[in-house]
């Protein structure tokens, strides 16, 4: 199928490692342009080279960017409009996993780590399509695709639920917004997702619950249905489907890649 992206202009958050750099992979497979954004210049260029020199011709920018800061997003989408004319697609996919760390209990809990869990991701993602959309808009078309997580739909992260149920929130409400100038915005659950940070991840557990990591990888694997933890490039995919003019009719929704959510049911 011809996903219709062949220079399409992209911007990936949170593009220089992990999942967003997995995307960015995809978009650029499917013949868009891409711009990377994060936070650490040093990493991101090592990005940007690394998916230069994996695809001829590969059309790739650099832009430093802390979504944190609004007039950080603002230079960026301004960077990314003028040197390509405007922009189709933003994924936006910065924002601290999850599973960094255990979640601290109620009692430990501080309303600072809560607040930037908030303005990394939810006012982060926020800031990034408040300066996008309106170009999309004027062109009468364009996708954004907000990366989110399963923590949405269960319990165990205080801070976790909060964020990923309010960026689900924030994309149905520019769906409707966005909807009649033709901007879809759907949200991704992406569960755990093998990534280079996995292995220091089923570490740190092993070391804390005194398994195996052996046992620790059976664990997680466990709470999906496919008995398997799904990869980055997997989850990309259907990130890439979701950018595309193919997916024009879904918007405002939730999708889960996550190998499956095993015990609940969502309708």
């Amino acid at each position: 199928m011809d996903l219709q992206l062949k220079g399409a202009r992209a911007v990936v958050t949170g593009g220089s490692r992990g999942l967003g750099l997995a995307i960015a992979r995809g978009l650029l497979a499917e013949g868009a342009r891409v711009a990377l954004v994060a936070r650490d210049a040093q990493r991101l260029g090592a990005a940007a080279d690394a998916l230069r020199s994996g695809a001829a011709g590969a059309e790739v920018l650099a832009v430093p960017a802390d979504t944190t800061d609004d007039s950080s997003v603002q230079a960026m989408a301004e960077q990314v409009v003028t040197a390509w004319d405007g922009v189709d697609v933003l994924v936006n996919a910065a924002a601290q996993p999850s599973f960094a760390s255990a979640p601290p209990p109620l009692a430990d809990l501080s309303d600072g780590e809560v607040l930037t869990d908030f303005d990394t991701k939810v006012l982060g993602y926020l800031r990034c399509a408040r300066a996008l959309a309106p170009h999309m808009a004027r062109q009468g078309w364009g996708r954004i695709v907000n990366i989110s997580g399963l923590n949405a739909r269960r319990t165990g992260s205080v801070s976790g639920t909060i964020r990923n149920v309010a960026v689900a929130a924030l994309t149905a409400n520019l769906a409707d917004e966005l909807g009649p100038h033709g901007v879809g915005v759907t949200v991704v659950h992406p569960g755990l997702v093998e990534t280079e940070r996995t292995p220091r991840l089923v570490a740190d557990r092993a070391a804390a619950g005194g398994l195996t990591e052996e046992q620790v990888r059976a664990q997680l694997a466990a709470t999906t249905s496919l008995r398997r933890l799904v990869t980055a490039e997997e989850v990309a995919d259907v990130v890439v489907f979701l950018c595309s003019p193919r997916a024009a009719a879904v918007t405002g929704d939730a999708v889960s890649v996550a190998g499956g959510n095993r015990g609940a049911v969502h309708y």
